[in-house]
């Protein structure tokens, strides 16, 4: 029987479904939160002596990066939840939060994770400049990592994959391209579209919740064939948007929020948008990736990680019965798996 969902206009999804939806083993032995908690008390003390002696920054942040991932992956969800608040408040997080991009994901200041801006300290753009040089010389250090990190590496990646499919999609059909990008942000990979430049995109619709990222999008693309609509999950799956129709349809960002059923019923509809032979593009984090617990800690950045089956279990649960192609790929350093539907001429 499918899930009940809960959702929201501004997370998307609301986060304690992330949680609920990792949660489908057996109860934890109590004797191993004890074991996982003095493991996760040790490396953050050797982390925080580290610090307090001029150790240097890459090397911290790499060994308690690994101990964490590690630490994640051995012990029980709902231990790693005890963990997750221990890590927290420890005061460790003091020299950790002077990095901008990892302060940024902690505090949320736009209300939920993931957001532009904090993509915009990933892919190290000029409006966070001024952020990044106000941070005290610590601060630079970490982010200098972070920012480095395969997460990071994998996302700007992401970015550029985005932008070549627009222009291979145009090239094909110039000047009738129509393009919807769902959960946009600031749509970064616009600039980098050839065929945007060229005037080759018939529309380019930039779908997003957080009025900020609307705004943005409005104002740097004005006089192109964006369009910059404010919109979330939950009102794309009510129907309230009337967008037509679109011969590539991509959310890269999103499906990392979304427990199985919603992103389901998501690809679904994003499938629906398709004209004949348009393509769906959705992307997610990999388990293979090793930052996972320092931004679920530190960053107080939870996602929901899915392999290569997981991913095609999603494309086969949305298209059951129809004539199209899936494809699923891992990107260069398999920190990010992507899954691209294609419907038929």
């Amino acid at each position: 029987m499918e899930q009940s969902l809960v959702l929201d206009g501004e997370s998307l999804v609301a986060p304690g479904e992330i949680r609920r939806s990792a949660r489908r083993v057996a109860a934890p032995d109590p004797g191993h939160l004890i074991v996982a908690r003095a493991e996760l008390a040790l490396s953050l003390e050797v982390s925080l002596r580290q610090f307090k002696s001029g150790v240097e920054p890459h090397a911290i942040i790499e060994r308690l990066t690994d101990a964490l991932h590690q630490i994640r992956r051995r012990f029980h969800p709902e231990a790693w939840d005890v963990l997750v608040q221990i890590a927290q408040s420890h005061p460790v997080a003091h020299y950790l939060h002077q990095d901008p991009l990892t302060r940024w994901s902690f505090e949320k200041p736009r209300g939920y994770s993931g957001d532009a801006r904090l993509l915009d300290f990933i892919y190290g753009r000029p409006e966070i400049e001024d952020d990044v040089a106000s941070a005290s010389d610590l601060g630079r250090s970490i982010y200098a990592y972070t920012r480095n990190a395969p997460s990071s590496v994998a996302v700007r990646e992401r970015r550029d994959i985005l932008a070549r499919r627009v222009d291979e999609i145009a090239s094909t059909r110039p000047g009738s391209t129509e393009v919807l990008a769902i959960a946009a942000g600031h749509l970064r990979e616009g600039p980098l579209s050839h065929a945007l430049s060229a005037g080759a995109i018939r529309r380019w619709v930039a779908l997003d919740q957080d009025p900020m990222s609307v705004g943005t999008v409005a104002r740097d693309f004005a006089g192109t064939s964006v369009e910059a609509v404010n919109g979330s999950v939950k009102s794309l799956l009510g129907g309230r948007h009337a967008l037509g129709m679109f011969d590539f349809v991509y959310a890269a960002g999103l499906y990392d929020y979304l427990p199985h059923a919603v992103a389901v019923r998501l690809t679904r509809k994003c499938i629906s948008m398709l004209k004949p032979g348009g393509t769906f593009l959705f992307a997610n984090f990999s388990p293979e990736t090793n930052v996972d617990g320092y931004m679920e800690t530190f960053m107080n950045w939870a996602l929901l990680l899915r392999s290569e089956r997981e991913m095609g279990l999603i494309a086969s649960e949305s298209v059951t019965g129809a004539d199209v192609k899936v494809s699923v790929w891992p990107g260069s350093n398999r920190n990010i798996v992507y899954c691209e539907i294609q419907k038929p001429q």
